[in-house]
């Protein structure tokens, strides 16, 4: 009974403790808080597919809002992946129906024209076609959270005037063709 005291009194007194308010650490949390962190674009990219895409969009500062048009082909991978996934699982598990009734003597009309090797030889297919829906969803996945992870990095990127890269093409000793790379960092 002392111990369940105890532990109510500690956390009720843990609840309404308080920091003072320092208005120099204000001013520093608030600059941190404006950094753009990588590992939160890949968590909201993880947590819901093109969150991180949009959290990085909404942290550019200048240039175009570029990563909005992202989100749709995100969703377009991820349903067609997953659609070609229901449908192979729903073929195999009716080409496995099948397998088993023809085992008993019986057949269904949607399968009449194939024989049993052929029944058996599309099961093998539809469940090879269903296992790369599987990686292929995996991947679309996979490549949304790589690509907010990467653009999350290039959000304070510069790409002002003042950084270019010039090709030109110039003859060598008057005879030999080639090309010219001047770098500028103004």
């Amino acid at each position: 009974m002392k111990t369940v005291f105890y532990f109510c009194l500690f956390f009720s007194t843990a609840l309404y403790a308080q920091e003072a308010k320092n208005p120099d650490s204000l001013k520093v949390k608030n600059e941190l808080d404006t950094v753009h962190s990588f590992k939160k674009a890949i968590i909201f990219s993880a947590c819901l597919p093109g969150a991180g895409q949009v959290y990085n969009s909404l942290a550019m500062k200048n240039g175009p809002k570029k990563a909005y048009w992202k989100v749709p082909l995100i969703y377009a991978g991820l349903g067609a992946t997953g659609y070609l996934l229901i449908s192979n699982q729903k073929l195999k598990n009716n080409l496995k129906q099948e397998y088993i009734l023809r085992g008993t003597g019986q057949q269904t009309a949607e399968w009449a024209a194939y024989d049993d090797p052929a029944v058996l030889s599309l099961y093998q297919q539809a469940l090879s076609f269903r296992d790369l829906s599987i990686l292929a969803f995996g991947a679309v996945y996979l490549i949304q959270i790589l690509d907010a992870g990467v653009e999350a990095h290039f959000v304070s990127f510069d790409v002002s005037d003042n950084l270019s890269l010039t090709v030109d093409p110039v003859l060598m000793n008057l005879k030999t063709p080639g090309f010219s790379i001047k770098m500028n960092f103004r």
